[in-house]
């Protein structure tokens, strides 16, 4: 992990008008599961949609961007409220960059969550890289919080709370 004060974590937190998250081994604990047809589905955890929920009314933007191609994303993303949701994506960075540009915010100004390889690159990019407890250890380096919980099973929830205690705070000064 990236060593930072807690003043400085605190400060990159309030910041931050997006977050983006990777979806298996994040919003999910990163198993497949098959139906005896080949259908796939997965498995996310209740407590990190109410989270997100209370994420996007404090006014922080979600975006969800994944390789993978599972319809079960856009169907959590659409009960989720989420507007900002791709699927299949190869180079993630580029997708976010995009994002920003139409959101008008800096990559500064963005969370990602990533637990894996190609994370790496918007961890390496974004101003407030996260991931989490059982990411891989490349992650783990690039990230300036790694969450006590393990993905899928409310390490989302940890990092909505910890956003929400601090634009709280923040908002109570202004």
């Amino acid at each position: 992990m990236i060593e930072i004060s807690e003043s400085e974590l605190r400060s990159r937190f309030s910041q931050v008008k997006l977050l983006a998250l990777d979806v298996d081994g994040v919003l999910t604990d990163g198993g497949l599961y098959y139906t005896e047809t080949g259908e796939e589905f997965k498995k996310f955890n209740v407590k990190d949609g109410l989270g997100l929920k209370l994420l996007m009314q404090a006014g922080i933007d979600i975006a969800i961007i994944t390789a993978s191609t599972s319809t079960s994303v856009l169907h959590r993303a659409k009960k989720l409220g989420i507007n900002y949701t791709f699927l299949g994506v190869e180079n993630k960075l580029n997708i976010l960059e995009n994002l920003c540009q139409k959101l008008n915010i800096t990559l500064e100004q963005v969370a990602y969550m990533g637990d894996d390889l190609n994370d790496i690159p918007v961890l390496q990019a974004v101003g407030c890289p996260l991931t989490v407890a059982d990411s891989m250890s490349m992650n783990k380096s690039s990230a300036i919080y790694v969450t006590e919980l393990a993905g899928g099973k409310g390490a989302v929830r940890e990092i909505c709370d910890r956003f929400l205690s601090i634009h709280k705070a923040s908002s109570l000064i202004f």
